[in-house]
């Protein structure tokens, strides 16, 4: 039973993650699959709140990443296990951290916090479209790694 959850948490995780990604590039995933718009539509609205629930996902991931850090010593499938599950809690946490910064702002009355907000977000903003298309293909190689091992 305890496998079987873990399978599910990783193809939940993995689906969260593309989608997560597909938000976060909708331009690319668009001029790929036009037949995507209608998904897009319906999720867009909804894309701060995405972007909170990843960044808070990705804060508690952290400490099951610290957790994995034993799987190095578990050669290349425990490497490979570990360094795709950091890609994961990297694209959570910094695309979260741009998806959802207008609904984070709203809750921070400081105007010298929602400054460091707004520089911490100029800083990770270039590499929005590079994660999101490694978001895309690690949320992929999550479900696919769900039934492998």
């Amino acid at each position: 039973m305890a496998a079987q959850k873990g399978v599910t948490m990783n193809i939940i995780d993995g689906v969260w993650l593309f989608v997560l990604g597909c938000l976060a590039v909708p331009n690319m995933v668009l001029s790929k699959s036009p037949e995507a718009k209608k998904a897009l539509d319906k999720l867009v609205p909804f894309q701060g709140w995405i972007g909170v629930v990843s960044l808070i996902w990705g804060l508690y991931n952290i400490i099951w990443l610290i957790r994995w850090l034993s799987a190095l010593g578990h050669g290349v499938k425990g490497i490979i296990f570990f360094l795709v599950f950091a890609a994961f809690v990297v694209c959570q946490l910094v695309l979260g951290f741009i998806l959802g910064i207008g609904i984070v702002k709203s809750f921070v009355k400081d105007a010298n916090a929602q400054a460091k907000l707004d520089e911490t977000l100029t800083k990770v903003l270039p590499y929005q479209s590079t994660l999101g298309l490694v978001a895309i293909a690690d949320g992929i190689l999550l479900v696919v790694m769900s039934f492998i091992y």
